[in-house]
């Protein structure tokens, strides 16, 4: 399954401006708030984790989170996701790849997923 998302880097500036730390704390776990520094990465993480959601054929809601999406960083810096437990009892990926960029304005994010059989 494929899942895109695209979000306007300054609509999520707003949100984080308006509701400061709460805003963070929402959608970003502790550990990946310290990874993204910058508000474009942050514009990232959230378009990541609506494009995962997609994928996973649920959105965000009832049966998943944003925190129960862990966006993470390997050692090349590519960025990759993992379920929180509840999720993965839910959810049985086999194997996936996620893609974030952002330019002119916009932070956009895809996703494949590959499912257990």
């Amino acid at each position: 399954m494929i899942g895109v998302d695209i979000v306007s880097i300054n609509r999520v500036e707003q949100f984080v401006k308006k509701f400061e730390q709460k805003a963070l704390d929402r959608f970003l776990s502790k550990k990946e708030q310290k990874i993204a520094k910058k508000i474009e990465t942050i514009a990232g993480f959230w378009a990541a984790k609506e494009a995962v959601s997609k994928a996973l054929k649920c959105g965000i809601g009832e049966r998943l989170s944003f925190l129960d999406i862990k966006i993470k960083k390997d050692k090349s810096n590519a960025p990759y996701f993992k379920l929180s437990k509840k999720a993965k009892k839910i959810f049985k990926i086999k194997n996936s790849s996620l893609s974030i960029s952002h330019d002119n304005g916009f932070a956009i994010a895809v996703v494949v997923i590959f499912f257990k059989k």
